[in-house]
């Protein structure tokens, strides 16, 4: 067994440790720890400005923190760029397509950036256009797409690679029913197969459904994490709490009281 295998069976699919961004004086990451296991559906919910977007930017290698680490499957982000970015994807609520290029064309490139030969990268873009049902659309150019399909597009891209760990920021942004529930099952299969995801979302009820754990984050720092129904026992002590809560009515409880 090769060191990197060894370090992937071993490692947590995420490690976040002393995590601190800020930004003109002001905290967007407060000294933040988060671990999460391989082969789990992770929400990571928070109001407005609470520090996600910006923790998963430093976890994607797209901001350099001010202090702390953050590892994918034991690789340091900061020091072992290159092997922890092989084994990751990080798809960003308004993902960068262009628009001259067709669908294949496009999920070509993105194949190429990660050196991943054409007899292996055509076919696992066969599958991914028609799982998300943009097969019939490959004679067409991007830039005529709708948000949703345009949406489809970008996490087929984030995928070409095969990646072990999956971050999604608002990965239902501009999708129609049928398409958020193609997304969801593609999600759910990549999650049985071993893979991890990592999600932020203001649809809570979708967190609510595929989470497996769910970590609340305010302020910068993570204020409350567990399971659904460990959640609805720790927001059963604050002011006001519902019995049988939804995750809703949980966060909103939660992020009221600071936890």
């Amino acid at each position: 067994m090769d060191h990197q295998t060894a370090a992937r069976i071993i490692s947590p699919a995420l490690e976040i440790k002393g995590l601190i961004k800020h930004f003109g004086g002001k905290y967007a990451v407060d000294n933040l720890d988060l671990t999460i296991p391989q082969g789990e559906f992770h929400a990571l919910l928070g109001p407005n400005g609470a520090g996600k977007t910006t923790t998963l930017r430093i976890v994607a290698g797209l901001l350099k923190a001010d202090a702390g680490s953050a590892a994918i499957l034991g690789h340091n982000i900061a020091t072992d760029a290159i092997a922890a970015k092989r084994l990751l994807a990080f798809l960003p609520d308004d993902p960068l397509l262009y628009g001259k290029l067709k669908p294949l064309e496009y999920l070509e490139f993105v194949a190429g950036l990660w050196s991943i030969d054409g007899d292996t990268a055509a076919p696992r873009a066969e599958e991914l256009l028609k799982w998300l049902d943009l097969w019939n659309n490959t004679n067409e150019l991007i830039e005529g797409f709708s948000r949703g399909m345009r949406q489809k597009l970008a996490l087929a891209g984030a995928l070409i690679h095969d990646p072990h760990v999956l971050i999604l920021d608002e990965p239902l942004t501009g999708l129609d029913a049928a398409a958020a529930r193609q997304v969801k099952d593609l999600l759910i299969e990549r999650v049985k197969k071993g893979n991890t995801i990592v999600l932020t979302t203001h649809i809570l009820e979708m967190a609510e459904r595929l989470a497996e754990r769910i970590s609340i984050i305010q302020k910068g720092r993570i204020i409350a994490q567990g399971s659904l129904d460990e959640l609805r026992a720790l927001a059963a002590s604050q002011p006001g709490a519902i019995a049988g809560a939804t995750l809703e009515d949980v966060f909103l409880g939660l992020t009221a009281n600071g936890a």
